[in-house]
């Protein structure tokens, strides 16, 4: 992350493009809570160590790894290694586009533990067409981007082990929930991959 501090005009903007996805990212969960936190109309409920506190306290983290250097990856400056910095830039900017899209979609069905409403619906268009947690899949699509952007294997260690087991994790927690809500929500989770689009039917990388 050092290398990007007073580098030339390419480095600022991919630095400006971060900057503003994370800002559009926090503003979104801001907007979300303004809107549709709430404890009335409750019908099933189910508390996770995996919810928006916990995430900020693994954004932190990975953060100060990233300032620290610790794990870089070092590549000689030039078109190579500006072609990997544009597409890790690339990545995060289509995760927080996927993330604010699916957040759109989902509605007044958010919220931030695990909450099934009496008036809840099962949302399988926009985003929800494409993966049934689309605001999981974005969110590590993120990291990973800057895993690239700033070519870090100890960030992208963490993410690995730490940040996709624990939102595995939280999705399966949600889906018992949503299947006993909705007797369909089985053939939607099988016609949709969990956090990558299903290319064959019944494969994919989390089921």
């Amino acid at each position: 992350m050092k290398e990007f501090v007073n580098q030339g005009l390419f480095y600022m903007i991919i630095q400006i493009i971060i900057c503003l996805c994370v800002f559009a990212l926090f503003l979104s969960i801001f907007i979300d809570f303004a809107l549709f936190s709430r404890s009335d109309k409750v019908q099933n409920e189910k508390k996770s160590i995996v919810e928006t506190g916990t995430m900020t306290v693994f954004f932190i983290v990975f953060y100060f790894i990233l300032r620290s250097g610790i794990g870089v990856i070092a590549l000689k400056r030039g078109f190579f290694s500006n072609f990997i910095i544009l597409t890790g830039a690339t990545v995060i900017l289509f995760g927080c586009l996927m993330n604010i899209t699916g957040r759109f979609n989902l509605g007044k069905n958010w919220a931030n533990q695990i909450k099934i409403f009496k008036e809840h619906t099962l949302v399988q268009s926009g985003m929800y067409r494409v993966v049934r947690h689309p605001l999981y899949a974005s969110i590590i699509l993120m990291f990973f981007g800057a895993c690239i952007v700033y070519r870090n294997i100890v960030s992208f260690s963490a993410v690995t082990i730490i940040f996709i087991p624990f939102m595995y994790y939280r999705a399966k927690q949600e889906e018992i929930l949503l299947v006993n809500k909705f007797p369909n929500y089985i053939e939607y989770r099988n016609k949709t991959g969990m956090f990558f689009p299903k290319i064959h039917k019944g494969k994919e990388w989390f089921h």
